[in-house]
């Protein structure tokens, strides 16, 4: 069954076929790079949809038999306050704020940001690649950039000079001339308002916490020749996928087209892959207007972050997805359920074919996960042995990434009283006394236990957050 993904760059979906075709007998090689975070600050639960998205995409890769060789860079340098070039440095701006150096602060969100991957059981890249340890590779970028005639000098910095690519910007379908006749920002010296800095010199009247030599000055690079250099190292100046969030369609990823262009005659990647915003009433989540929520943020008012996990593959990735706490209650409900069940279905058996052949249509459709949950959902109600069930599920997740094999009941101690208080119940409920059953329930209810009734008898379950 053929893997459709939807190409940003052609605007189509597409039939995947890996550019480089395996050694007979050996499953293909996917290079897959993925725009990480500037660690100047948390991970916002926005930002991590994107991650979520890409780390489906991988174990969909995965489950269709590929091996992927993933990238993902950090951003340590270079990322201004500014996408036209101008402003502070993310970082130093973060250093400023923290009181700590920029390679503190870099170092302690970098580890933040592991952190939220595995609380959401992201798969950890092949290869991280911080921007600061790539130096050497970017100034070679940029001199190569620089041979081809495709540069010029300011004042500040050596820029990319974009009108001598015909076709710049035709990932994000950029109206050039439209752009150049109303722009209104302040250029500078820039010769094109979609110009963008390759190298930055260094403040005359201030030494920079980053900088290095080179061969245009004392500076650092700009924030986009970074995963250009950074992914033809690691996978070539043509691999397969390259994913970020749809806020990098109009410059960054154009950008580093451009420059790989310039320097190897290539798009960089075959497969441009976006993943859209999570909004929080109605309004993109950002950091800049300083009310995001963390991962944390979640964990700390009760929610297991897998129940975020779960909330993502609501929408499709292609979609903007609303945020909102009735949804996150729902899909930790869901998450409860589906963690019982698997629980409760005891060993697996055989994986129901009919089932495994639904879900991957649906996965392999564009990684269509509404619909892929769906198959979940009705194979739970399905008339099924227990033990197929619980092999399709796990099966299933694989790509869901729930980590449902894993789970099991907190076991814990029902204090004496509580026991009392539900064999009370009982009683009531055995001698229709509906009303005096009603009371006990509450009465457990602020004990901090939920009862749940089962054909099997009336089960306890604490409000803490399970395992």
């Amino acid at each position: 069954m053929a893997l459709m993904l939807y190409d940003t760059y052609t605007r189509s979906l597409r039939e995947f076929s890996p550019v480089n075709h395996p050694v007979a007998g050996s499953p293909a090689v996917v290079g897959m790079y993925t725009c990480g975070p500037t660690v100047y600050d948390y991970a916002h639960i926005g930002n991590l949809r994107t991650y979520v998205f890409e780390d489906i995409l991988k174990r969909t890769l995965v489950y269709n038999g590929y091996q992927v060789k993933h990238v993902m860079n950090i951003t340590d340098v270079g990322h201004l306050v500014s996408d036209a070039d101008s402003g502070e440095d993310k970082m130093e701006k973060g250093s400023r704020r923290s009181g700590k150096s920029a390679w503190e602060i870099a170092e302690f969100y970098a580890q933040e940001f592991n952190r939220d991957l595995d609380r959401l059981n992201i798969i950890q890249p092949s290869i991280w690649c911080k921007a600061t340890d790539h130096i050497h590779e970017q100034i070679t970028f940029i001199k190569c950039i620089e041979e081809k005639g495709y540069t010029y000098r300011t004042s500040d910095g050596i820029y990319f000079d974009t009108t001598k690519l015909p076709d710049y910007g035709y990932l994000a379908r950029l109206n050039i001339d439209g752009i150049q006749a109303g722009s209104r920002i302040n250029m500078g010296e820039k010769h094109s308002p979609t110009d963008f800095a390759l190298w930055k010199f260094s403040p005359a009247d201030q030494k920079r916490q980053m900088q290095w030599d080179s061969p245009w000055g004392v500076g650092f690079p700009g924030w986009h020749i970074e995963c250009s250099a950074m992914s033809a190292k690691y996978l070539g100046t043509y691999f397969d996928i390259h994913c970020g969030g749809e806020d990098h369609i109009s410059i960054h990823h154009p950008n580093e087209i451009a420059q790989t262009q310039a320097c190897y005659g290539t798009r960089l990647a075959n497969f441009w892959m976006h993943g859209y915003f999570l909004q929080l009433e109605d309004e993109k989540m950002a950091k800049s207007s300083g009310g995001f929520l963390r991962l944390q943020t979640l964990n700390d008012r009760g929610y297991d972050p897998l129940a975020y996990r779960l909330f993502c593959l609501s929408a499709h990735y292609r979609a903007k997805l609303n945020f909102n706490w009735e949804s996150l209650d729902g899909a930790s409900k869901a998450l409860d359920r589906l963690r019982l069940l698997a629980f409760e279905w005891g060993k697996p058996g055989a994986v129901d074919e009919e089932y495994a052949e639904q879900f991957l249509a649906q996965i392999n459709d564009d990684l269509n996960m509404p619909r892929a949950v769906a198959v979940v959902w009705d194979l739970v109600k399905k008339d099924l042995l227990p033990s197929t069930k619980k092999a399709t599920l796990l099966l299933f997740d694989r790509v869901l990434g729930l980590r449902l094999a894993d789970w099991k009941p907190v076991e814990e101690m029902i204090p004496d009283e509580v026991n009392n208080l539900l064999q009370q119940r009982q009683q009531a409920r055995f001698e229709k006394r509906w009303k005096d059953a009603d009371l006990l329930r509450d009465q457990i209810t602020t004990a901090g236990f939920d009862i749940e009734d089962t054909p099997q008898g009336p089960r306890l379950k604490s409000r803490k957050i399970q395992a």
